[in-house]
């Protein structure tokens, strides 16, 4: 009897010892963010997985109606009338927005893992892509649902909720706070996390590089008018002032095909995509034949700033009505390996080489330095005119005024539209037009093919995304309509 109880109280706290040990596992298998390595692998969602190129385009001016035979899509329709689109899914304000606090909450629990270490030095590159990360998603967010910067009214004007910690709760209250607020949070998630940036990444084009770093701080300091600042984080970015030989190389693409110009387009290993975001996103099956997009005549005039020919732009026509430059490839991923469905992803450019510059030659001109100002231009006339030589094709401030004559007599004025519309033309279907022309209330008309024309002034409330109306449940407000 001794040794069966011997057997039994040994078997006991076998199973008791097995028990505490099973107990003891997390038990939904959840990783535990407790090395360097691991919030790395957190940050690669700190990043948002959506893009609002598709609205942002049909909002600005660049497109016209251009025939009722294109592909009807509710995005693409919403954006031309200036109305909020019925489409929640995917490229829409409803799906950007949560993608972006998607971001911002993948951003802050890897800033909480970072603050709770035991050795927070081995976090400090993980820690400044989080800050950065976070600012980036916050930004994106305030340029489009709420006003743009203005140091008059920003104090008042309605910004977007800033989030800094990790949520543990199923409905928490946020406030919107001001557009000047956002701003001073950005501007110091940046400050922060800038000088932590590393360059160590194993697919570096998809992370904040350095470079990608300093580029959405030139981005930012554009926005806040900040221009002394644009031009040190230009600086920054390209110290040796190398940005003609890291542009996206047009002209390398003359002997691709269609589909090969796409993907290098695309390509981390492209020079000028300083940042790619990997989005949920029909972009690249809508852009080029929807019913408001381009024709001939349009793509030829948008490609064509200051009179000069972009035409190292591989330009396309999928029949003799819609003409697009070839920019984004779709990537189909299905359900299962055998399945009919799936989801629809495109790579973009989030942060370019062209763009840096460009805010460059922007700052330039407020600050009256034309001089300066001119070089930039011509830095992207070099890489983007057939035959270029400096003689005929450069630009001159005599060409810039005469070009501007019939809309501006005012010098910097001038200056300001020659930037813009070679901007315009090099981010064709990338969404930067719409951002110059809300951070700059520049208003927009849209003619349709009856005559009716639309516009569309500085001061309308629609220039505003929508929030998802799910955010009145935390208490955030909606934009005016």
């Amino acid at each position: 009897m001794k040794k069966y109880n011997i057997y039994l109280i040994l078997s006991v706290i076998f199973i008791f010892t097995g028990c505490k040990k099973y107990l003891e596992h997390v038990p939904d298998q959840r990783t535990t963010l407790n090395t360097p390595e691991k919030v790395s692998e957190l940050l690669v969602t700190a990043y948002p997985r959506a893009n609002l190129f598709l609205l942002s385009e049909s909002m600005s001016d660049n497109p016209i109606d251009n025939s009722i035979s294109g592909a009807s899509n509710n995005i693409n329709i919403g954006g031309y009338f200036w109305t909020d689109p019925e489409d929640i899914s995917q490229d829409s304000p409803n799906y950007y927005w949560g993608a972006c606090y998607s971001a911002i909450a993948a951003a802050n629990q890897a800033l909480d893992a970072c603050d709770k270490a035991k050795n927070p030095e081995a976090y400090r590159t993980q820690r400044g892509e989080a800050l950065v990360a976070r600012a980036y998603a916050h930004f994106m967010l305030v340029s489009y649902y709420s006003k743009a910067y203005d140091p008059a009214t920003s104090g008042s004007d309605p910004g977007i909720p800033y989030v800094t910690e990790p949520e543990k709760v199923v409905l928490k209250n946020y406030e919107r706070k001001t557009v000047a607020y956002v701003y001073e949070q950005i501007e110091k998630d940046l400050k922060e996390g800038l000088p932590m940036i590393s360059d160590a990444y194993t697919a570096p084009a998809y992370h904040f590089t350095k470079r990608a770093a300093h580029a959405f701080a030139s981005r930012f300091y554009l926005n806040m008018r900040a221009y002394d600042k644009v031009i040190t984080e230009a600086n920054e970015a390209f110290p040796s002032n190398d940005f003609a030989t890291n542009v996206r190389p047009w002209f390398s693409y003359a002997s691709l095909d269609a589909t090969e110009t796409r993907i290098q387009f695309t390509a981390a290993t492209n020079p000028g995509n300083l940042l790619i975001g990997e989005t949920v996103s029909r972009i690249a099956n809508n852009y080029y034949n929807t019913r408001y997009s381009m024709s001939q005549v349009k793509l030829n005039n948008v490609t064509a700033p200051v009179g000069l020919s972009f035409s190292a732009l591989r330009k396309y026509s999928t029949s003799s009505t819609f003409y697009f430059v070839n920019k984004f490839y779709a990537h189909f991923v299905r359900t299962t390996i055998n399945a009919t469905t799936g989801t629809y992803y495109a790579m973009v450019p989030l942060l370019t080489t062209e763009e840096v510059l460009m805010n460059r030659a922007e700052a330039y001109v407020m600050k009256g330095n034309y001089t300066a100002a001119l070089e930039d231009m011509n830095t992207m006339v070099s890489v983007r005119v057939n035959g270029y030589s400096p003689g005929t094709h450069n630009l001159t401030e005599a060409k810039i005024k005469n070009y501007y004559l019939a809309s501006t007599t005012d010098t910097q004025q001038a200056y300001l539209k020659a930037v813009l519309d070679i901007k315009r033309a090099e981010f064709v279907h990338e969404g930067i037009r719409w951002l110059d022309l809300k951070r700059l209330n520049i208003p927009v008309t849209h003619i349709d093919l009856d005559g009716t024309v639309r516009e569309l002034p500085a001061s309308d409330p629609r220039r505003l995304f929508q929030l998802p109306p799910e955010v009145t449940l935390s208490g955030v407000a909606l934009n005016p309509r």
